[in-house]
């Protein structure tokens, strides 16, 4: 079995922003954000859609990254 481990709470990842160097906040999963039920539907089967063409089979999990400082945004890929 695969696990996010920052979904999961097990590790933080400290990420800086490349224009202002704040630490950026985890936002969680990137397909949570599609709308208003995604974060409810089955993990797996959100992976087919998350623009990441291979998350599914190398327990991959897209996570969204933001900066309060400058509002810059981004996502990172998080092995499970």
């Amino acid at each position: 079995m695969h696990l996010c481990p920052l979904c999961n709470g097990l590790e933080e990842r400290i990420i800086q922003c490349p224009n202002c160097k704040t630490v950026m906040e985890d936002k969680g999963k990137v397909t949570d954000y599609f709308d208003d039920y995604s974060a409810y539907m089955d993990i797996d089967m959100m992976k087919m859609y998350d623009g990441q063409l291979t998350s599914l089979e190398d327990h991959l999990c897209l996570h969204y990254f933001y900066c309060h400082s400058c509002q810059h945004q981004e996502t990172n890929i998080i092995q499970e």
